[in-house]
């Protein structure tokens, strides 16, 4: 019987499950508020922070760390791999730590703790889909600059388990299926898959596609040069994950706080709100043209969806373009657990870290 601790860092939380095999132990997640985060330069330098997290919450719950036989972490910020299980290993803690994929996300502290933890007490280290995940398709990469290309960046853990589980209901295989799916949470992305593969999406946590509650999403380059005019290039850099959005606006991060406001009148509150539903909508119909309007579903997930408000504002928007199915939350931790059970029965291939991104340019 394999214990298997899944760590799932996000931009407002961190969850922790514990597995002994299909065995579902225990489950929890702790909300983090902008504030208490923002208290940290950098998303490397939470990683005692959410280490602690991770101590306590096994402590709370009757476990320790030496009770764990598998480490599995959220990931991301490393050279952009293929869709899968990849074992640990020192080249890919060390590249997650430099973030040599471009982007800092709270999701890379996952592989960060999991390494730790794993060289402290002992056992097997795993990570799964992790942000970078890259499949794009050659028209998602350019753009208007030459030499300039834009990555994969998005919930693509989240995003693959939830469209693979939306599937199976319906009697299909996920790589048959053309589906929009919009993970709506601390940060949005939004991904066109066409039949198995996410081939265009928004890269929320670079100022890209809808704001939420930590980002500033698309805002226009002559305005934002405008802004950098007065503010520095690190308070830019900062606002794309962190602390821009409702903690723009609010100073927090917590969505029920900014719902309680919009649900007593607050007129900037209902505004501001309204806004991120209304860019969520358009982000859906671009996903919508990739497959062109062939679509099988647009599927909503993510914890914000928990807001009736949402999901009946993109459907009055939206569901003229495709039925859309709710799955509020995640389906991550689950997802993690069971992958790496796969592999460690034989089931599936892990398959390990190139330090290779998988897409290397065009050739011209």
């Amino acid at each position: 019987m394999l214990k298997i601790l899944v760590i799932n860092p996000g931009s407002t939380s961190t969850k922790v499950s514990l597995c002994e095999d299909d065995t579902l132990l225990f489950e929890e997640s702790e909300f983090h508020d902008a504030p208490v985060l923002l208290q940290y330069p950098s998303v490397n330098d939470q990683v005692p922070f959410r280490k602690q997290v991770v101590l306590d919450i096994l402590q709370r719950n009757g476990y320790t760390p030496e009770d764990v036989d598998v480490f599995v972490g959220r990931g991301g910020s490393a050279y952009p791999q293929r869709a899968g299980v990849m074992p640990i290993d020192f080249w890919l803690y060390q590249d997650t730590l430099n973030a040599v994929g471009g982007s800092e996300h709270a999701a890379k502290l996952g592989v960060l703790v999991a390494y730790e933890l794993c060289m402290e007490y002992g056992g097997k280290m795993f990570t799964v889909n992790p942000t970078n995940v890259d499949e794009l398709c050659e028209y998602a990469r350019m753009t208007g600059i030459s030499g300039l290309y834009r990555n994969a960046q998005t919930h693509a853990l989240n995003q693959k388990a939830v469209a693979s589980y939306h599937a199976k209901s319906m009697g299909r295989r996920y790589e048959d299926c053309r589906l929009v799916v919009a993970h709506i949470d601390g940060g949005v992305t939004i991904n066109a898959h066409d039949c198995g593969k996410m081939v265009d999406g928004n890269i929320g946590s670079g100022g890209d596609g809808p704001y939420s509650p930590t980002r500033i999403g698309s805002i226009p380059v002559l305005v934002l040069l405008d802004y950098l005019e007065e503010h520095s290039l690190e308070e830019v850099r900062l606002m794309c994950s962190r602390a821009g959005g409702f903690v723009s606006h609010f100073g927090t991060s917590d969505a029920n706080k900014v719902h309680q406001m919009v649900e007593a009148g607050d007129p900037k509150a209902v505004l501001v709100w309204n806004t991120m539903i209304y860019q969520i909508c358009k982000e859906i119909g671009a996903m919508s043209t990739v497959l062109s309007g062939k679509v099988d579903g647009i599927v909503l997930t993510g914890g914000l969806v928990r807001f009736d408000d949402i999901v009946e504002g993109i459907r009055s928007r939206c569901g003229w373009i495709a039925p859309i199915s709710v799955y509020p939350g995640e389906m991550e931790q689950e997802e993690m657990a069971g992958a790496v059970l796969r592999v460690l029965r034989g089931e599936e291939e892990a398959y390990p870290y190139t330090r290779e991104p998988v897409w290397k340019g065009f050739d011209f």
